[in-house]
């Protein structure tokens, strides 16, 4: 599998509270991303309305306009912009609806914990990586090693799926990390050997990777592992039962 080599992305924080910017900026320029800062609808439509579109995600507060309007102003210069939307903007129920009709992507809490903000925005960066998870993640506890700087580390994996893992550490690398990671599924003989990007970092969990390189027949046994076991897992359940 071959992802996409580049890994920067251009976020604009749309907000008039320069905390909340200041906050998320950092947050992303430390992980290698670009950052646009408006603190007013006339400068967010502006951006937004560029062509060809220079935005990759949009972080709203819809107190820069009318609510749910400004979401449908935007709309209408970028169809199909991802848009976060800062829960602490949105003013009850009404408007979740109202929002949910114009596609909106999600929320993220502006007061969340710094070290917090990459890891609630990283789906949103890296969609199609995500996305890889509608074949889902299993749960797995193997030995892993990987390399930081010139030490190979040993640690072991918290879940695998088709398109990445995560390890649990008290040291994951740097968000955007290139890593070459080695690890051997409970079905194989042989190991099997990935170039890795970091896609998130928590200190308390670990590090999320996404495989970038391997070989089709490491894929394929990647593959065949996540599929027999959510087979499994799912063959275990009980149906639900209504209530």
């Amino acid at each position: 599998m071959t992802a996409p080599s580049t890994v920067t992305r251009t976020v604009l924080l749309a907000t008039g509270a320069r905390r909340v910017r200041d906050r998320f900026a950092e947050a992303l320029d430390q992980a290698g991303h670009h950052t646009i800062e408006v603190a007013g609808t006339d400068e967010l439509l502006e951006v937004v309305s560029r062509k060809p579109p220079t935005v990759d995600l949009l972080l709203l507060d819809l107190k820069l306009g009318d609510g749910p309007s400004l979401v449908s102003q935007v709309r209408k210069e970028a169809s199909a912009l991802s848009i976060l939307v800062f829960s602490g903007s949105v003013s009850g129920a009404l408007d979740v609806r109202a929002l949910a009709a114009f596609k909106v992507t999600g929320y993220v809490n502006e007061h969340c914990d710094t070290d917090r903000i990459l890891t609630a925005l990283t789906p949103h960066l890296f969609p199609d990586s995500f996305n890889r998870r509608s074949s889902p993640r299993v749960v797995l506890e193997v030995p892993v090693s990987y390399q930081a700087d010139l030490a190979i580390v040993g640690a072991l994996t918290l879940n695998l799926g088709r398109g990445g893992l995560a390890i649990r550490t008290m040291n994951p690398l740097e968000v955007s990390t290139s890593v070459p990671v080695q690890l051997r599924l409970p079905s194989s003989s042989h190991a099997i050997e990935a170039t890795c990007r970091v896609m998130w970092r928590d200190r308390r969990v670990g590090m999320g990777l996404q495989f970038e390189h391997m070989n089709a027949s490491a894929q394929t046994v990647i593959d065949d592992y996540v599929d027999g076991q959510y087979r499994s897992t799912s063959n275990t359940m009980e149906p639900d039962r209504e209530t």
